[in-house]
Formats: C-alpha cells, sequence, structure tokens
C-alpha cells in the first residue's frame, strides 16, 4: 500500500472523532514525518505514543486529543499485531508475583523522588483529588484525604493498614489528624526511604513490603491507588488478606482507578513505559474478588475529578522541566507529556473511572451512611 493510502486511511479514521491531519484546531495533529501513517496501520496505539516520542507528530491539546478519540471509540478500531499474544500472555500467566511486582514499582515509582516532588501536592500524593470546594491541587487532596478517614471513622488510638503508602502522605495525615497508629506498606524503596523521613515523630510505621506478606490485625484499612497493580488473577487473594488482618467490626477502604469493561491486559503504551503489569479493574472484578468476604456499605465514583488532578500534574511537570532535564532527556519529557495528558483525556471521555469502595467484614449494624461534602472545620482540625 502507497503512503497516501496509508495517510488517507488514519485521516478518515481521525475525522470520525472531528480530528484533522495538520488542521488549525487545537485538537488536531500535526505531522513531521510522513513515515508516521505506516507505522500506526501496523503498530496501533503502541506505535502512536512511540512516534510522539520519537517527535513524528504534536498536538497543541493532546488531552482534548484524546478525550476525542476515546469519545469516538477509535481506539477499539486499531490494535497493533502483538495485542492477541499480549492478551494471550496475561490470561495463561500471573504478571504480578512478589517477584515480578517488586521489579515493575522499580520501573516507576523508584524513578526519582525529584519527579514527584515537583510534580504532586505537598504531600505527595499520586492519586485523584476531590475538587468539590478546592481551589487548588494541595486542597483536592487534603479534602480527598479527610473523606477518606471520615468514611473510615477513624477514632483516636485506633490500629490503621495503609496499603500501598507511597511517599506516606495519606498516613501522616491520619496520624496528625486523628491520632490513628499506622502502619504503611510500600514495595518501592525510594518511597519506603522518604515516607520514613515523612512520617518521623508521628506514629508511623513504614515497611518495604508486598501485600501478600502482611500479618497482624488492625482496626481499619485502606488503599489508595495500589490495587491497579494487583492483577486480575491476584484480586481475591489482596481481599483475602484484607479479610484476614481486619478486625471483625472494621471498615476497608478501597481507592482504585477502573474500567467500564474486565480485561485481563492494560493498554500498550502504559504496560511498556509506565505502569507495566499493571491492570484496571472492572466492577464485576472487584465485586468477584470481595464475594463472600465483605458487605459492600459505600461505591462512590468521581472519575470526573481525575481529569483536573492530571492537568494540574501536568502543568507542574512542564513548569518544573528546567529543574528536571538535567537527570531526564527529551524523550522522556515527552513520554511523561503523553502520559499524563493522555490519562486526562481517558477521563474526560470517561473511559476510566475512580472508585471509592467501604466494605466491613459482617455489615455495619444499623446501616452505615458515607460522606461525600468535607467542611472547612473538619479540615481545619475540628471535629
Amino acid at each position: 500500500m502507497a503512503e497516501s493510502d496509508f495517510r488517507g486511511k488514519i485521516a478518515d479514521l481521525l475525522s470520525h472523532a472531528g480530528i484533522t491531519i495538520d488542521g488549525s484546531d487545537p485538537h488536531d495533529i500535526r505531522v513531521h514525518d510522513s513515515r508516521l501513517y505506516g507505522r500506526l496501520i501496523a503498530g496501533g496505539s503502541l506505535a502512536l505514543a512511540e512516534a510522539y516520542m520519537d517527535g513524528w507528530w504534536d498536538c497543541p491539546r493532546l488531552d482534548e486529543f484524546f478525550a476525542r478519540v476515546l469519545r469516538a471509540r477509535l481506539d477499539e478500531q486499531v490494535r497493533s499485531r502483538t495485542w492477541f499474544w499480549a492478551a494471550l500472555k496475561a490470561r495463561l500467566f500471573n504478571r504480578q508475583t512478589i517477584r515480578r511486582a517488586a521489579g515493575m514499582a522499580r520501573r516507576h515509582y523508584d524513578l526519582g523522588n525529584d519527579l514527584y516532588r515537583r510534580m504532586l501536592d505537598r504531600r505527595m500524593i499520586y492519586t485523584c483529588g476531590y475538587w468539590n470546594g478546592a481551589r487548588d491541587l494541595d486542597e483536592a487532596q487534603e479534602r480527598k484525604l479527610e473523606m477518606v478517614c471520615r468514611k473510615l471513622g477513624l477514632e483516636p488510638g485506633m490500629k490503621v493498614l495503609d496499603i500501598g503508602c507511597g511517599w506516606g502522605g495519606a498516613a501522616c495525615f491520619a496520624a496528625e489528624r486523628y491520632g490513628v497508629k499506622v502502619v504503611g506498606i510500600t514495595i518501592s524503596r525510594r518511597q519506603a526511604d522518604l515516607a520514613r523521613e515523612t512520617c518521623a515523630g508521628l506514629p508511623v510505621e513504614i515497611r518495604q513490603q508486598d501485600y501478600r506478606e502482611v500479618t497482624g490485625n488492625y482496626d481499619r484499612i485502606f488503599s489508595l491507588g495500589m490495587f491497579e497493580h494487583v492483577g486480575p488473577r491476584n484480586h481475591q487473594t489482596f481481599m483475602g488478606v484484607v479479610r484476614r488482618c481486619l478486625a471483625p467490626d472494621g471498615l476497608f477502604l478501597l481507592h482504585t482507578i477502573g474500567g467500564n469493561r474486565s480485561v485481563r491486559q492494560t493498554e500498550a503504551f502504559m504496560d511498556r513505559y509506565i505502569f507495566p503489569g499493571s491492570v484496571l479493574p472492572s466492577a464485576r472484578d472487584i465485586a468477584g474478588a470481595g464475594e463472600g468476604l465483605f458487605v459492600l456499605e459505600d461505591w462512590h465514583n468521581f472519575g470526573t475529578h481525575y481529569d483536573p488532578t492530571l492537568m494540574q500534574w501536568y502543568r507542574n511537570f512542564a513548569n518544573a522541566w528546567n529543574e528536571l532535564k538535567d537527570r531526564y532527556d527529551e524523550r522522556f519529557r515527552r513520554m511523561w507529556t503523553y502520559y499524563l495528558l493522555s490519562c486526562a483525556g481517558s477521563f474526560r471521555a470517561r473511559k476510566n473511572q475512580v472508585w471509592q469502595l467501604v466494605l466491613s467484614p459482617a455489615g455495619v449494624m444499623g446501616g452505615y451512611r458515607a460522606p461525600r461534602v468535607v467542611s472547612e472545620r473538619s479540615l481545619a482540625g475540628g471535629a
């Protein structure tokens, strides 16, 4: 097939999303290398990402480009030749064993604390903020953490487990504001080292540990943005660990990105470059994994809040690039830009969701009421 034929096929496909090649709208793409079209036909979404990383094309509003592409479901029409084999491999093998999980963490979370310190809020919370009433990213993350603590009904003296504690921001918040004792676990060495510094002087213990190795008994357990790394073959194992460690009258809060469909492998670019081995759970995946172990008390979707969170992460990253460029090269800058803005577009298109679930071992006597509004007084430390 001639290059012009490849171009025609891509142009026709993009037209269904209102996108023009070399057009004048911010969501239109600017092509710098005519080999792009054949590369896309052969390689699908991974080729699109890698061509962007190579500088073969640009777009003034990459976030809006992806929102339009995903709303038009163009991603379902173009798949790479390796998609079948990736799907088969995901079904046959457990890619999220303890050994493999540690290696995957090094690929992303051990990139460098300097990067995340500049990109995230002051507490370094690497999950979706809660923007109701928030004026900036710091407030959005504080409101999310306050909502988590209130949903769990934290009280002074409680023993709390944070599965996937990141850099310790949520554990510190719970200990500072609610007087609880927290054990936080992460498989990232760099996260664990910084979390210990961040939480120094507080009743917080940070362990570099896989969730499958956790023992003990806790009044409350939460996990923010870690379940995406568990993998479908391990969902029931994860829920079993939580149930084993949770007090009979305890509560468990699960915060996770969710997908609208059940899948067994993630999108190729994300799998290769950003979150190796991660798989977004569906509602069916989560419900099935908890069946027979928990009573589902509350299911809260605020996926639209991830769009402004990601856009602010991107602005922080872009504004800090002069401070980062000596450590990270230009191809990394384009890769990270693609990651953040493509994800923003996916939440804008409602392809992905953010869920917070509250679960109890045997049901809350008299019923459970979940807070959705965070008051200014509670953020200031009041009751």
